[in-house]
């Protein structure tokens, strides 16, 4: 009885997870969430690679959770900030790679999966002036350089095209 004891509360993970994060803050003020399945990304009017439609097709969810920075939420912001990025550090979130400064803002991609199977790829971005999002893109057997590729689909679409002009917003 003890061993089993001590199996479950080895097996359980006490830490937060980007899921439940997003989960605890979808209603919370400030935040803006958005969820939506791929099938509701209009892509019709976008000419696909046959990599990019690979990837596209691996695709199935996108969840998007974004803080807007204002003057009356500073310390909040730096609180919510220093949450995603403890999250963010755990070692199951793969490092794929980094870029930005720190005057224009900072962008990190991490993934969970393997090197050739991505379960989850994560895109979190964040800027002095305006705030910080995250978004998660789950799928199955999706491919690192595959699911890269789509990044010029994206700029290609217009903001109403791919049902996020709402997100986009946020920032404006």
């Amino acid at each position: 009885m003890s061993f089993f004891i001590v199996a479950v509360l080895i097996s359980c993970n006490y830490g937060e997870t980007l899921q439940s994060y997003f989960v605890a803050n979808q209603e919370t003020p400030n935040f803006i969430s958005v969820d939506i399945p791929t099938s509701f990304v209009n892509i019709d009017k976008v000419t696909l690679t046959e990599v990019q439609k690979e990837a596209y097709e691996s695709v199935s969810k996108l969840n998007m959770l974004a803080y807007r920075l204002a003057d009356d939420n500073i310390e909040d912001y730096k609180a919510e900030l220093a949450k995603v990025q403890l999250i963010l550090k755990d070692e199951r979130y793969e490092e794929l790679f980094r870029g930005g400064n720190s005057s224009d803002g900072k962008i990190i991609v991490k993934y969970i999966g393997t090197d050739t199977t991505i379960d989850e790829l994560i895109i979190f971005g964040s800027s002095k002036d305006q705030g910080f999002a995250i978004v998660r893109v789950l799928g199955s057997n999706m491919e690192p350089s595959k699911i890269m590729s789509l990044g010029s689909v994206v700029n290609q679409m217009s903001s109403e095209e791919n049902s996020v002009e709402e997100f986009m917003n946020f920032f404006k």
